[in-house]
């Protein structure tokens, strides 16, 4: 097969998505989320099986090189990321946002560190059992890049789950940041895991509180030139790519001076979401800008999720990585029952996020394309497969699984609290 440019990749992508898109709608009418990643699981699996029908046919070798052609790792965290985190955080409300922020707080660096922690020493215990032991310190590794919540995932939820207005932005705040803090500690981990350095608390800490704070210091620079640009014009198409400069050009920004891309493109897109709507931009404007980036937002999702699909190609046919995949599963939802469920209840004297909180929290924190990525960017080895295979299982169950059934689930919930005359 001819090597493919990124313009080729890029098409045969959106032709992909396009397509499958069409399908689902026409036939399954199923979240675009779910539809095309379910569907590109399946693709991928028919290709598999007609490889086996038809010897020597070279479907599966063909679609493999494509795939390994694409540097997910780089697509994701290098590119499309900056778009969907400010596209995402742009239509966060601050003001709920900011009556949970203790919780998105806590969620976001204490819940993240714990799980870590226990998913980390839960994973070695069953790597163990499944035949396939893994160093304690990757296992490490893989508690820090599965622990995130991926935002991409969490908002393609929320737009479809009813939940309170002050909870629906917890959970997107928490989505929003997590990642970043995730990022950086799946960083300092890996770099012990490769042997790069030895682990010191202090040299950790300095690393986490300059890539999280000079995230956020970024962002909220970066947003103010932004915001000062557009109210002194009044041209949609230029306010339309200054936003587009603030992504791009904070992205590449940060990257260079070695801060937290994501947490600077999340603060970014909140603050051009809230003050610079509110402020600095006409009603023509307004809506030309927030109907672009739902548009960017909805193009870059599909791909995300098509990919997501597709990736079932290249994990290996071994069914003791199978089995410690679906083993995995419980243990991660186990374990972030544990680090939302602790945090949510020493807060609960100061503020209470309702009924819906916990299992909204829960099963709705999706694992998504961020965790693949981090899984993808590990160095080769025998671990790197084992860690690769489990993290794809668990982010197709959270997409499919979770992603379908947290709207059917919030019902529940609500019937039964007003069964018991509870507030949700």
């Amino acid at each position: 097969m001819k090597g493919l440019n990124a313009l080729d990749a890029a098409a045969v992508l959106m032709v992909l998505a396009a397509a499958l898109g069409y399908l689902n709608q026409r036939l399954l009418k199923l979240p675009s989320s779910i539809g095309l990643t379910l569907m590109g699981a399946v693709a991928s699996l028919i290709v598999i099986g007609l490889d086996r029908l038809l010897p020597g046919g070279r479907l599966a070798e063909t679609a493999n090189n494509f795939l390994a052609g694409i540097d997910f790792h780089a697509t994701l965290m290098d590119g499309m990321l900056s778009f969907l985190l400010f596209a995402g955080a742009l239509h966060v409300d601050w003001g709920e946002m900011r009556r949970g922020r203790w919780p998105i707080l806590v969620l976001s660096t204490v819940g993240v560190l714990l799980s870590t922690a226990i998913t980390g020493a839960g994973f070695a215990l069953l790597a163990q059992f499944a035949g396939l032991p893994v160093p304690l310190i990757w296992c490490f590794v893989f508690g820090a890049l599965i622990s995130p919540t991926d935002p991409v995932a969490v908002m393609a939820v929320l737009k479809r789950a009813s939940v309170p207005p002050t909870l629906q932005a917890t959970v997107a705040g928490e989505s929003l940041f997590n990642d970043g803090v995730g990022v950086v500690v799946f960083a300092i981990l890996l770099s012990v895991a490769a042997g790069a350095e030895q682990f010191e608390f202090s040299t950790a800490a300095t690393h986490f509180l300059r890539e999280a704070g000079g995230g956020i210091a970024l962002g909220l620079i970066g947003g103010w030139i932004a915001y000062s640009a557009m109210a002194s014009v009044d041209e949609y198409t230029v306010e339309v790519m200054i936003s587009l400069a603030l992504v791009m050009g904070g992205y590449a920004l940060a990257q260079e001076i070695h801060v937290s891309g994501p947490v600077a493109m999340a603060v970014a897109g909140l603050f051009i979401g809230n003050q610079g709507v509110a402020h600095a931009m006409s009603d023509t404007t307004k809506d030309y800008l927030l109907k672009f980036w739902s548009l960017i937002d909805e193009i870059l999702n599909a791909v995300l999720f098509l990919l997501i699909g597709l990736e079932v190609i290249i994990i290996a046919g071994n069914p003791r990585l199978i089995a410690l995949g679906i083993l995995a599963i419980p243990l991660v939802i186990l374990v972030r029952c544990v680090s939302v469920a602790g945090p949510l209840f020493a807060m609960r004297p100061w503020l209470s996020l309702g009924r819906l909180a916990l299992p909204t929290l829960v099963w709705g924190g999706l694992r998504g394309g961020i965790s693949i990525a981090l899984a993808l960017s590990l160095p080769e080895s025998p671990v790197r497969t084992v860690i690769l295979a489990t993290t794809y299982i668990i982010v197709l169950f959270a997409v499919v699984v979770q992603g379908g059934s947290i709207g059917w689930l919030i019902e529940q919930v609500k019937r039964s609290g007003a069964r018991s005359g509870e507030s949700v």
